[in-house]
């Protein structure tokens, strides 16, 4: 998907979904159409302090008049979900800088089974809405600490049997072995988006049964499981060479030597630092790309990722 020239929008609509999660519906100011979008985009958002944050959005795919996205308010987070909660009000203006799909919806599965905890549902809303009216077999397994803390569960309602509920406080842990299982069936594909502990656990599962064509959205990075070590990498359009110490990002680097990369989130979950990849093997740390993308090596993300060769050779 194409980066955005930079867009004002309106807030034209705030709405309370939970104690902790609020809806936001953004518009253009003057009415002109809105950037194209599909199940499984983001939107990156500049706010009135000069944060830029990511939002899954949440509405009708290509819906061009409007952006829904809901955002969970987080204590321990970096600011940005307090800032929407406390200071943005109907009729304030946010500005667009960028949207992108990290998380495609496959349109060869022959089936679909969701997974979304709290949060998470709002990717697999959009997802949901592209297939309504598809006939196509899809299921929603959706988690949450309670029913009242669970975003968007009276609209899932009118989806009928399609949609599993699972509050703990009512059924306990949303079943993953389970769903692993009933995912392995040929042709499936799962997706799932919520909290690093379930879906740490929901790639293990995947991984131990074989076979499972999972993709994962996160909110924020995987833990890096291994001990950095230093390397280098070759600019080939300039031909320099520059060393990245072990206790310095590849994007750190790069941006100390004056080399412009867009970059955004910092955790590997945005997928705005993307660099393609000319020789040498990228060790992957980012919640972004497909275990085929990894074994590949085209692409890396700075911002993250480093080398499992001594060198790398980017298209930069």
């Amino acid at each position: 998907m194409p980066r955005v020239e930079p867009i004002d929008l309106d807030v034209s609509a705030l709405r309370r979904l939970t104690a902790d999660v609020i809806e936001l519906e953004l518009v253009e100011p003057t009415g002109a159409a809105l950037p194209d979008w599909m199940a499984g985009s983001h939107v990156d958002i500049e706010l009135g302090n000069g944060m830029v944050r990511q939002y899954s959005l949440c509405g009708t795919p290509g819906d061009r008049d409007s952006y829904r996205i809901a955002v969970l308010r987080e204590r321990d987070g970096r600011g940005g979900s307090q800032y929407l909660h406390d200071s943005v009000m109907k009729g304030d203006r946010v500005r667009l800088v960028g949207i992108r799909n990290t998380f495609r919806l496959a349109e060869s599965a022959a089936r679909y089974v969701f997974l979304a905890g709290g949060i998470g549902i709002t990717p697999i809303l959009s997802m949901i809405r592209a297939l309504r009216h598809r006939d196509t077999d899809w299921i929603l397994h959706y988690g949450g600490r309670s029913r009242e803390l669970m975003p968007f569960v009276d609209e899932l309602a009118d989806v009928g049997d399609r949609v599993a509920l699972y509050p703990q406080d009512e059924t306990g842990l949303l079943p993953l072995p389970a769903i692993v299982e009933q995912a392995g069936i040929d042709g499936t594909a799962l997706y799932a988006c919520g909290p690093s502990a379930m879906l740490d656990r929901l790639r293990s599962l995947a991984d131990t049964a074989g076979g499972v064509d999972l993709h994962l959205e996160r909110f924020v990075g995987a833990s890096p499981t291994t001990a950095a070590t230093g390397f280098t990498v070759t600019l080939t359009r300039s031909g320099r060479s520059l060393h990245v110490p072990a206790d310095a990002s590849l994007l750190e680097v790069l941006e100390d030597h004056g080399i412009d990369i867009l970059s955004s989130c910092r955790s590997g979950v945005c997928g705005t630092c993307e660099v393609d990849v000319l020789a040498g093997k990228p060790d992957h740390h980012d919640s972004i790309l497909s275990d085929t993308e990894r074994e590949e090596g085209r692409v890396m993300f700075p911002c993250v990722s480093r080398a499992a060769t001594p060198r790398l050779d980017l298209d930069l």
